[in-house]
């Protein structure tokens, strides 16, 4: 089997290259350079070339904040890219894995977001990320949709490592305590995404670790994880203001991932624990 993977160097995109890889597929990995998902030429050269059984997109506009500014560049990776992907992919019978997000949600809900909950993103790259999704759904018959949430992994910058690095520099730490949801570790992701590929069953799926917290507690447990002792402040949303609004809710609920998989995703305390210590 033949699987193309795009954003290849990202984080996601190297642990989705390592796990594909693991299981013996032939694996051709293709970061911005190699190829801009943006190109609809390029992407259908590409793919028509490689005539991949599989595509997993990993490429995307992930700066939450940035995209406010620069909503057409966000529209054009997370929205366009996606449909750009998705008719290559239908005329050559690839299959598409496309990675989404939690901000999809506008967070007023009660409880966990379950798949056929409806969208209403409230900042710009949780629109961005929709139009994708919806260009996918519109266009393709095979795929794979996977929303997921608060990624954190060894090869990129993420929250994990941002706490860590504000804890070397010393001084009080301030985080919010109130925007819930899910953290994910990038290996368990990609170890989920590779099974539901071969699972055949196509579809939208909430893939996260098990487990929700908040950004404040979810710093408290990277210290404690870590050893390492800290001035760390709970701050409300208000009081820690950014461009682009977050949902307060974001907690995404996995059915019907563990009947697909016939097993379930650890709680994302393992995951940190590998993270930090491996």
């Amino acid at each position: 089997m033949k699987v193309l993977i795009t954003g290849a160097k990202g984080m996601l995109g190297q642990d989705m290259v390592a796990e594909f890889q693991r299981r013996d597929y032939e694996v051709h990995a293709a970061d911005h350079k190699i190829l801009d998902i943006t190109d609809i030429q390029a992407v259908r050269a590409a793919i028509t070339a490689l005539k991949p059984d599989i595509v997993v997109n990993c490429a995307a506009y992930t700066d939450v904040d940035k995209a406010e500014s620069e909503p057409e560049i966000a529209m054009r990776v997370n929205g366009l890219g996606p449909r750009n992907l998705a008719l290559a992919c239908e005329a050559t019978g690839a299959v598409l894995l496309h990675i989404s997000t939690d901000y999809v949600f506008d967070g007023e809900k009660e409880g966990p977001y379950e798949i056929w909950d409806t969208p209403n993103p409230i900042n710009v790259y949780g629109k961005s990320k929709l139009w994708g999704e919806n260009y996918v759904r519109s266009l393709m018959h095979r795929y794979f949709i996977v929303r997921t949430s608060w990624l954190f992994g060894k090869g990129g910058r993420n929250f994990v490592t941002t706490m860590l690095e504000l804890a070397k520099r010393g001084g009080p730490i301030r985080v919010v305590n109130d925007q819930r949801g899910c953290p994910t570790y990038t290996v368990d992701l990609a170890r989920a995404c590779a099974d539901l590929v071969e699972s055949g069953c196509f579809g939208v799926y909430h893939v996260t670790n098990q487990g929700a917290t908040t950004w404040y507690e979810f710093a408290r447990e990277i210290f404690r994880c870590a050893g390492i002792q800290v001035d760390l402040e709970a701050v409300t949303s208000d009081q820690f203001p950014r461009p682009a609004k977050r949902p307060k809710n974001s907690e995404l609920y996995s059915f019907p991932l563990r009947e697909i998989l016939e097993w379930e995703i650890r709680n994302w305390r393992q995951g940190l624990t590998d993270m930090v210590h491996g």
